[in-house]
């Protein structure tokens, strides 16, 4: 399969890439040793159309589809992936209401999320339910008018800074991942408070908390869709958010790329550049042709998703595929760069440590093969 880019593609990724070049890359680093949330940088990134790239015009987006989302996504992670963990979360939080929502609902948030007024997150991770979504604790009980809402989520991504959260709960404790619900609900929502900012390795300027609920009362016009939907509306926006993901790692890689080619054409030893030893270079070779292969795994899953097509299957593919790239090429441009690589001073440095989250996030690798094998198997058209 071949994809050629559309006009308007073509110029949504070079727009992206002049604003990451421009607006992230000179001050990258600075906010990754001082855990700088650029709160202003997503500001302009929703005045450019970027946090709501795939909701249509009438709902406030730019309605670019999810195939020039992954190019201005993969332009924002060559620069900074931190930031790039922001877009990619932002625009997932439009999911659920772009799908799920009812009138009311798009109207007093969409616009606002799209055009960057509003800034969303998505909270589904708990402190005992990471990849089994079934096993929530974050209870909402239905007492009429609204429901109380009690519990903890953590590794929410820009939740300190986050206006309204995408909420998965639990609202029938025996009916298992049947029994989840979703609900919008908006920062100082009394109840609603930000626990503990997480110390991390990598993305250190994605901000990473708790999420706190203490008789938390929300709207009963708050539920989104119906209860009981809680898990449909987690797995829709997943299958989304992965092939965000996979384009941040594609961003990474591609950056890991051009740092261990420039490196390896100026660093000389034993009398040449590395560039021209035949080690550095099958370095680079494979990482080249992996970054070849995890696009057209990445494009196919968002092409099938711009027409409407199942792409389950494909954007746990492209994730799995692009993650664990990002991470070997990672570790292929620390070891060209040798003992300066390991030195702060040094992208790839960073880059290093940031690729090390795309594997873990959004479904680890190993999810990712369950999702895979089980969509394979109950394909009539294999076998």
């Amino acid at each position: 399969m071949s994809f050629q880019l559309t006009a308007e593609q073509k110029m949504v990724r070079l727009m992206a890439k002049d604003f990451a070049r421009k607006e992230l890359e000179p001050t990258a680093a600075k906010r990754d040793k001082e855990e700088i949330f650029p709160m202003d940088v997503v500001k302009k990134m929703g005045e450019l159309g970027l946090l709501g790239m795939m909701v249509p015009v009438e709902h406030g987006g730019v309605g670019a589809g999810a195939v020039s989302y992954c190019l201005a996504l993969q332009e924002i992670a060559y620069s900074c992936a931190s930031t790039a963990v922001t877009m990619s979360v932002a625009n997932l939080s439009t999911e659920p209401l772009l799908k799920f929502g009812n009138e009311d609902q798009k109207a007093k948030y969409l616009f606002k999320l799209s055009q960057g007024e509003l800034l969303g997150c998505f909270a589904l991770t708990e402190p005992g339910a990471g990849s089994d979504p079934g096993s929530l604790s974050l209870k909402a009980e239905n007492k009429g008018n609204y429901y109380l809402i009690n519990g903890t989520k953590t590794f929410i991504t820009h939740g300190q800074y986050a206006d309204v959260v995408n909420l998965i709960t639990r609202t029938s404790p025996e009916k298992g991942s049947k029994g989840l619900s979703a609900f919008i609900v908006e920062k100082g929502t009394p109840g609603f408070s930000i626990g503990t900012k997480e110390d991390k390795m990598g993305l250190r300027a994605s901000n990473t908390v708790e999420l706190l609920f203490e008789d938390c009362k929300v709207p009963k016009e708050n539920l989104l869709g119906k209860e009981g939907l809680g898990f449909k509306i987690a797995m829709t926006a997943l299958d989304s958010g992965r092939i965000g993901i996979a384009s941040q790692a594609l961003g990474i890689t591609r950056a890991c790329l051009d740092e261990a080619i420039r490196y390896a054409k100026q660093r000389k030893q034993f009398g040449k550049a590395i560039s021209s030893f035949q080690a550095i270079q099958w370095m680079i070779a494979d990482m080249a042709t992996g970054i070849e292969a995890a696009s057209l795994l990445t494009l196919s899953a968002a092409w099938r998703k711009d027409n409407g097509i199942s792409f389950t299957k494909e954007a746990s593919m492209a994730k799995l595929f692009a993650s664990e790239l990002a991470n070997k090429s990672a570790y292929l441009a620390m070891q060209i760069h040798g003992g300066y690589g390991y030195l702060k001073d040094f992208k790839v440095e960073r880059l290093y440590r940031d690729a090390r989250a795309t594997s873990i996030y959004e479904g680890t690798s190993e999810i990712q093969r369950i999702v895979i094998a089980r969509e394979i198997l109950n394909d009539q058209n294999y076998g």
